[in-house]
This record gives structure tokens, C-alpha cells and sequence, in this order.
């Protein structure tokens, strides 16, 4: 195997199966009690402190049952650190861009076209659908979810939709544009780790994708029945609110369009991140001067406005909460926690711990359901483990490209089952890097938005069913025909 998923050091011992299950096991257990005998909003502050216990218990374990050295430690610890701290610097980014873009209007017009132009009743299945359009061109969910998500947020939060709805058909939407980009990272390293060409990986998920976007965007059409009707008078009232406290301009929307501009030519990330809160920092002097005095006038105070919370004082309160802006110090819990989950992951790959799980999962699989339905579970698995869905993506493919080799699947089933698993559900976990940041990014918990995100549930399970139907899944072994006389 590769040596990503066993780190190579001297003389160590193989930890036992219930070894390496039971910081899981105590994982898992402490979350449940933390949302039984409290609720799911404590998850996020309770969490540290929960991994790094889990933490602890798998050094303790690894120590005693003598399964990792210094050397397969820092193993395990570079492999989580390279996927994962790259995600602090974006987090700090992605603060200031919530910042920037709620104070210099960009939000704010973006909500007030969208309460003009949006019908309420369909309100989900079009945040949903236009979410996965920016993500399908900009290949990237964080971006999405951190732009034209937040927009989205404020729109359905005055339609009076749930926060958890509205965060669900967003992330959906993001999640189905991110999986199927061409320009996406998630994509590109799923197929590389499987050995598929992208371009075919990206048809094949069409068959578990679609169907399941399908039902998504049907299940938000219907929510949208029951829910979004009798909105027009506090629509009314947020429009006014919101042009008597900002100037409504369509010129904010440069800002974004800056963005998805950089986004396409294929600019790295993190520097459209910061590009945009540069962007949207200038917007705050241009755009809206007559908030420089209540924000302390003068570029002096943009520090403080990027570093502490800011509110606004608009004689509405729905509008003052979504004004609020909690900036890098908001963030802090949220890098907190990754870094948290990063040391967890560290520990489970540097013990040896993920290899003995994987190792008993995959030893004998031989039936296109049972490698299938193993895989899904494996996904949810490693995102739990490694907190991080690259990671996830690259261990997963080394674990069972063998077994789909020797069983005689296309190397495209593993790729496109990796996606469903892996990919798409990184973002429910509520300490994966994923789950951590479009939490914070959207204010709601992950446990609440989870049962919300129909798409992310849908994929793992169309994957399911297809490997039970058999549909478009081919053998690579040929059949051997006797020779006759």
C-alpha cells in the first residue's frame, strides 16, 4: 500500500482492530452525549476539546500496544498538516470577505434584487440550482458558498425560511457544481487517485448525480409549498430597511464580478479570496460613506472592522442581525477546531490505526454491492478520521484500488464511488474541515443543516443502488471461451 496509508518505521506493532476502533468509538460516543443531554449547537464549542481527548486516548493506545515511533508520528503529522493547514489562511480570508462584502453593499444589493426578483415559493430550489451553476464555473464550493451563499442566507432568512433549509439547498447546490467541474480540486484529485481520465470520470457521475440533484431540487420545490408564502409584507419592509441604511447600487456588484473573473482564470484560491476582501474593503469607502461614521471614520478603523465584530444600528432587527459581522475573531473557534481535527488525524495515520480498520474492511470483499457499499462506508469513515476529504480521497483510492482491480470494475467506479462518499459528505461531518467551515461561514450548525442537504444524502445512496442494479457498470475480465474441435 501506499505509504500515505502505512507509514514505514522500524520494528512496530500492528494495533489490534478493537485498539484502533476505540478513539473512534469514544468519539462518536462524547458527540452523541453532547447533543442528547445538551443540544447541537454545542457541538462547535465542545468539539477541541473532544478531538484532542480522542487524540490523547490513540497516543495512550499507541504507546502501549507499541504501533507507531517519532518518525511514523511525524509521518502521520506532515501527511494531516499538508492537507489541511492550507485551510487557515483561507479561513482568515473568508472572514474578511463576509466583512468586506456585507459593509460595502455587496450583500445587501445582492438580497434586496433577490427579495424583487425571486418568487418566495421557489425560493430553495433556485438557490439551490443557481449555487451549483457558480460552482460548476468556478469549480470551487468554498467560494460559492462564502459569496453568493451568504446573499442567499439573508434572502431566505427574510423570506422566513430556517436557517438549516436555506443552508442545505445551498450547500447541495455547491456541492453537485463543485463534484462535477472540470476545474474543481476535489474532482481532479479523485480521478488522479483512481487513475481515470477527468473527463470520463466527471460523464460516469453523471448517473449517480443527476438523479440525485434531481430529487433535491424536487424535495426544495415542495418545502417551498408549504413554506414560502405570505413573505411580501416582510420582504416590503427589508427592502425599505435596506435602502434607507445602504446605498443600493448595481456598481457594488463589480466585486463579485472581480471574484468569479479570477475564479475562471483559474487564479489560485486563496488569492481570490484575498483579492476580494481587498475588493470589498475599498467598496466600504466607496460605496457606502455615510456608514464611516458609525463605523469610526477613516481608513484607520479597517482594522478593527476586519478583526472584531461590527454591528449596525438600523432600526430593524432582522436587518441588524444580518448586518453583523463577527470578523477574524468570529473565525478563531472555527480554526481552532480544524486544527484540532488535523491532530486527531495525525494520530489515527501516524498509530497505524486507519491502516488496521481499512485492512479489515477491505480483506474480503469479492460481490459489486458489498465493494460498493464497503467504499461509501469507508468514505464517511476516513472523513471522520482524517477530517479532511483530500486526504480522504487519496487514502480511499489506495485502499481499494486492488480490490476493484482484482474483482474486474472499471477503475471509473472507484473514482465516481470516492466522489459520492468522500467528496459530498465531507461537509456533514461536523469536524471536518468542511463541515467546520461552511458552519461557520453560514452561522448554522452542522447537525441542524444536515438533514437538509438532500443532494450530499442522495449521492452516497445512488451509488448504493446503482452497484445493486448493475447499471453501466462493466466488467474488465474476459471471459474465456474454449477453443472447439
Amino acid at each position: 500500500m501506499n505509504s500515505i496509508l502505512f507509514p514505514s518505521s522500524g520494528r512496530l506493532q500492528r494495533p489490534s482492530l478493537a485498539v484502533s476502533a476505540l478513539p473512534i468509538v469514544f468519539l462518536l460516543l462524547m458527540l452523541i452525549g453532547i447533543i442528547v443531554c445538551g443540544s447541537a449547537d454545542l457541538i462547535n464549542t465542545y468539539s477541541p476539546a473532544i478531538l484532542l481527548s480522542a487524540t490523547a486516548l490513540c497516543l495512550i493506545l499507541g504507546r502501549i500496544s507499541r504501533s507507531y515511533s517519532p518518525r511514523s508520528l511525524a509521518t502521520g503529522i506532515r501527511r494531516s498538516a499538508t492537507q489541511i493547514l492550507p485551510a487557515v489562511p483561507m479561513l482568515l480570508f473568508i472572514s474578511m470577505v463576509a466583512t468586506t462584502w456585507m459593509l460595502s453593499g455587496v450583500v445587501p444589493t445582492l438580497i434586496r434584487y433577490g427579495l424583487l426578483i425571486i418568487n418566495p415559493t421557489y425560493f430553495l430550489a433556485i438557490a439551490c440550482a443557481v449555487c451549483a451553476a457558480v460552482s460548476v464555473l468556478t469549480g470551487s464550493s468554498w467560494s460559492t458558498i462564502a459569496t453568493i451563499g451568504v446573499a442567499f442566507m439573508g434572502i431566505g432568512t427574510v423570506l422566513g425560511y430556517s436557517e438549516a433549509w436555506i443552508a442545505g439547498a445551498i450547500i447541495s447546490g455547491a456541492y453537485f457544481g463543485d463534484k462535477m467541474s472540470p476545474l474543481s480540486d476535489t474532482t481532479v484529485v479523485a480521478s488522479s487517485a483512481c487513475g481515470v481520465d477527468l473527463f470520463k470520470h466527471i460523464r460516469y457521475m453523471m448517473l449517480t448525480s443527476a438523479p440525485a440533484m434531481a430529487v433535491a431540487l424536487m424535495v426544495y420545490a415542495v418545502v417551498g409549498l408549504f413554506i414560502g408564502n405570505g413573505a411580501q409584507a416582510s420582504a416590503e419592509d427589508m427592502i425599505h430597511s435596506l435602502q434607507t441604511t445602504f446605498n443600493i447600487t448595481p456598481w457594488t456588484l463589480v466585486i463579485p464580478a472581480i471574484t468569479v473573473t479570477l475564479l475562471l482564470l483559474r487564479v489560485p484560491t486563496l488569492w481570490v479570496l484575498a483579492a476580494s476582501a481587498t475588493a470589498g474593503a475599498a467598496g466600504i469607502f466607496i460605496f457606502q460613506p455615510d456608514l464611516l461614521p458609525e463605523l469610526e471614520q477613516g481608513i484607520s478603523a479597517l482594522p478593527r472592522i476586519l478583526w472584531s465584530e461590527t454591528t449596525l444600528h438600523t432600526g430593524s432587527e432582522l436587518l441588524d442581525s444580518l448586518a453583523a459581522t463577527s470578523g477574524i475573531t468570529g473565525m478563531l473557534p472555527t480554526i481552532a477546531l480544524v486544527l484540532s481535527a488535523m491532530t486527531f488525524g495525525a494520530a489515527m495515520l501516524g498509530t497505524g490505526m486507519i491502516a488496521t480498520i481499512t485492512r479489515a474492511i477491505t480483506r474480503r470483499l469479492t460481490r459489486r454491492s458489498s465493494i460498493v457499499g464497503t467504499t461509501v462506508a469507508s468514505g464517511l469513515f476516513l472523513n471522520s478520521c482524517t477530517a479532511d476529504q483530500y486526504l480522504s480521497l487519496i487514502i480511499g483510492g489506495n485502499m481499494y484500488r486492488n480490490v476493484y482491480r482484482r474483482a474486474g470494475f472499471e477503475p471509473r467506479l472507484l473514482s465516481r464511488t470516492m466522489e459520492d462518499s468522500v467528496s459530498v459528505t465531507s461537509v456533514l461531518i461536523p469536524w471536518n474541515s468542511c463541515g467546520v467551515t461552511q458552519s461557520a461561514v453560514l452561522g448554522v450548525a452542522t447537525i441542524a443543516y444536515l438533514p437538509c442537504c438532500i443532494f450530499n444524502l442522495m449521492s452516497p445512496v445512488m451509488s448504493i443502488v446503482l452497484a445493486m442494479t448493475g447499471f453501466k457498470i462493466r466488467s474488465t475480465r474476459r471471459v474465456h471461451v474454449p477453443a472447439t474441435a
